[in-house]
C-alpha cells in the first residue's frame, strides 16, 4: 500500500499549447483531494474539471424539491435501484504501462498514488486489455495457429509479462 499524503495539494497546472492544461505530477509532486465524505441527506458533492482549467474542483450543493428556475432538471429517485456499482477505474494499456515504466520509481509511486489512494481519486477496478489493443506498438495474440482448439500453441507475450501480470 502506498501511503497517503495528508491534505488536498492544487494542480499546478502546465499547458502544453493545446488549449487545455494539465496537472503536474512527477517524482516530487503531485495533486491530491481531501478524503471523500458521504455528503448529508439532501446534499451533494461535485468535482468538475473543465477546458478552462478548473481540476476536480470540488463544490458543494443542495437539492431542491421543486426547480425554482428553467433549466436542466434532473430527477433522483433514491427508493429505486436499478444497477449495483461495484466501482470505478480505468484501463492498463500497453501504451499506458509502457509509459509508467519509463518514470522514476518516485514518479511512479505519485502517478499509483494520485489513482489509487485517498488522497486520490480512489480508483478500485482495472481492465488490462487480452493480448493487444490499439494502443500496443504492434499487433499480437496468444496463439496464432489455426486450428488448435487445445490452445497447445498459447503463450503469453513480452508485453504481458513485463508490464501486465
Amino acid at each position: 500500500t502506498l501511503p497517503c499524503l495528508a491534505g488536498a495539494r492544487p494542480c499546478m497546472p502546465k499547458d502544453f499549447g493545446h488549449g487545455s492544461p494539465v496537472c503536474v505530477c512527477d517524482a516530487t509532486y503531485c495533486d491530491t483531494l481531501d478524503p471523500l465524505v458521504v455528503p448529508a441527506p439532501g446534499s451533494y458533492v461535485k468535482y468538475e474539471s473543465s477546458k478552462a482549467g478548473k481540476r476536480l474542483e470540488r463544490s458543494e450543493g443542495k437539492f431542491q424539491s421543486r426547480m425554482s428556475t428553467r433549466g436542466l432538471l434532473l430527477t433522483l429517485n433514491i427508493s429505486t435501484l436499478y444497477q449495483h456499482v461495484k466501482g470505478f477505474g480505468g484501463s492498463l494499456s500497453d501504451a499506458a504501462a509502457m509509459n509508467i515504466l519509463k518514470l522514476s520509481q518516485p514518479a511512479q509511486d505519485n502517478l499509483l498514488r494520485s489513482y489509487f489512494s485517498e488522497s486520490g481519486i480512489e480508483y478500485n477496478l482495472i481492465r488490462v486489455p487480452m493480448a493487444c489493443s490499439d494502443f500496443s506498438v504492434r499487433p499480437y495474440s496468444y496463439d496464432d495457429v489455426p486450428k488448435d482448439y487445445e490452445l497447445k500453441h498459447f503463450r503469453l507475450a513480452d508485453e504481458d509479462v513485463e508490464m501486465k501480470v
